[in-house]
């Protein structure tokens, strides 16, 4: 089989996988390109409320897939950061879900999901300074952001690897599971994700992400969905809620 990015939808959940089995779940070329339009029609779906990123097999990524992006370092760092960005900018919860290497490109798809679960034994890397590659500034602000100037100087100074119970220690992953207790725990929390409010969520995760500008924007986007008003009533009634505000809705 072709590398590819295969996806599918169940119980709210889009679950995306890297499909390179044979170079790690390394990322080509084509597979870049393909995640922001692959993101975009995930975002619009009113049938998924979180996302799931993780890599077929054993290994969550070891990276780009240095053979078929050598000609143009340039364009291969441009595909890079805009499939990163897509995902950092995709408006519903995301989780990567990360077993064995999750390397160099692997690591900046995972830093820019939501939240990290690893398996006992993952590894994780970023290693430009072994290809001597410049790391993009939004990729470095955002690894900062994650574990802080030491430990992302630490790194991408010295491209080594780092496992798990170090990774959690550090804040780059939010959960170490067991092995073979990964899928149960990330199945658990992204359906638990996908009843809660998408509104409360999406306002959450752009205020996280540094644009503090946007109360009013969200305040009325709360007040014209209903979600408020349900949320209240399902807790006075000792119900779940229903919520229905979606992407497709904001406006």
């Amino acid at each position: 089989m072709e590398p590819q990015l295969q996806h599918s939808v169940t119980d709210g959940v889009a679950t995306v996988v890297i499909h390179h089995p044979a170079k790690r779940n390394a990322m080509t070329a084509g597979m870049w390109r393909a995640l922001p339009s692959l993101l975009d029609e995930l975002a619009h779906d009113a049938d998924v409320h979180a996302l799931v990123l993780t890599g077929e097999g054993d290994t969550f990524c070891a990276g780009a897939d240095i053979s078929t992006l050598r000609s143009s370092p340039d364009e291969a760092q441009g595909l890079t950061v805009l499939a990163e960005e897509a995902l950092a900018a995709f408006p519903k919860p995301t989780l990567a879900a990360v077993r064995g290497y999750c390397v160099g490109g692997g690591s900046q798809l995972a830093a820019a999901c939501d939240l990290r679960f690893a398996e006992e034994g993952a590894r994780f890397g970023v290693t430009p300074a072994k290809l001597g590659i410049v790391y993009p500034s939004s990729s470095t602000r955002r690894l900062v952001s994650l574990v802080g100037p030491a430990t992302a100087k630490y790194l991408l100074f010295s491209g080594e690897l780092i496992d798990a119970v170090r990774a959690l220690r550090t804040g780059f992953v939010d959960e170490v599971l067991p092995g073979g207790e990964l899928d149960k725990r990330v199945g658990e929390f992204t359906r638990l994700l996908a009843t809660r409010s998408l509104l409360t969520q999406a306002a959450a995760k752009e205020f996280a992400n540094g644009h503090l500008d946007r109360d009013a924007y969200w305040t009325e986007r709360a007040r014209g969905s209903g979600d408020t008003a349900e949320g209240v009533a399902a807790f006075l009634e000792r119900r779940a809620p229903h919520f229905s505000w979606t992407v497709s809705t904001s406006g």
